[in-house]
């Protein structure tokens, strides 16, 4: 009788170790393949990869972005990088904190070596106000860049600022019209900050334009810039991204606890009989 128990238990750890094992396979096949791919093109890979969480208590979403401990991380690797090694930075983010973002896209301007952007699937405002200051941005075929205009809140600092031109300035609350005044300054100073890490690739008048097009809510915000959009408003992008970056990211995988939504034989498959 005390062998079944044993057993049992036995079992019971087992399953508990089991989260923190998978977690720990995930981590050692992550780190072998950045070696990998380090090894391979003589650079220093960094990951700034967002996914979307499930909290344990209610099982609801939480949507994770660029923050200061991102930041802080990022430019730790950075500065532990040879200034002539070539920095790739994978890039996978919804966006987040503007001052966390630019920061980020300074120390990777700053760097000596060539700075290059991968980008698999997506990385919208602070993805793309980082994105920018990188020598040259990688797109997988479907990825997607996004405009980087600053949001007051729920709104749009473009849309706050044509109130005015709408309404009459007697109609307008106090309350709007301090948002409408924190929008015109926030407009302001991200376009200073684009012509900014836009550098010297670039003539004045295209990176003013560049700087307009992206901050000024020319699209709404969730507006997806693809690899062709991309490349027709000047920006140093290719459309040729390594299967290592592809396959990097694959290793992180969406940590939800329900049945899948996207489903398929994890085969390749060709035109060739078996």
């Amino acid at each position: 009788m005390s062998g079944i128990f044993d057993f049992f238990w036995l079992f019971l750890i087992l399953i508990s170790l089991q989260p923190y094992l998978q977690r720990k396979l995930l981590e050692g096949a992550r780190q072998r393949l950045i070696e990998k791919i380090e090894k391979k093109r003589n650079s220093r890979v960094i990951l700034l990869i967002h996914r979307q969480e499930t909290m344990g208590f209610l099982g609801f979403p939480v949507m994770r972005f660029i923050d200061i401990h991102d930041s802080e991380e990022v430019i730790r690797a950075i500065n532990m990088t040879d200034p002539d090694i070539p920095i790739d930075l994978v890039l996978h983010t919804p966006g987040g904190l503007v001052i966390a973002a630019l920061q980020i896209a300074r120390a990777l301007k700053k760097h000596k070596g060539k700075t290059t952007v991968f980008i698999p699937h997506y990385a919208m405002s602070g993805g793309t106000l980082i994105a920018l200051a990188a020598d040259e941005i990688v797109m997988s075929p479907h990825a997607v860049l996004g405009p980087v205009d600053p949001q007051l809140g729920e709104y749009p600092a473009a849309s706050l600022i044509k109130i005015p031109e709408r309404k009459p300035i007697e109609k307008i609350e106090d309350k709007t019209l301090i948002y409408i005044d924190l929008a015109q300054k926030a407009i302001k100073q991200l376009k200073e900050h684009l012509i900014e890490l836009l550098g010297d690739r670039y003539p004045d008048e295209k990176k003013k334009e560049l700087a307009d097009i992206l901050s000024e809510g020319k699209w709404t915000h969730d507006y997806p810039i693809t690899y062709e959009k991309a490349k027709e408003l000047g920006l140093p992008v290719r459309c040729d991204i390594p299967l290592e970056f592809l396959e990097l990211l694959k290793l992180y995988p969406q940590p939800v606890k329900y049945q899948p939504t996207v489903e398929y034989s994890p085969f390749p498959r060709t035109g060739k009989k078996v």
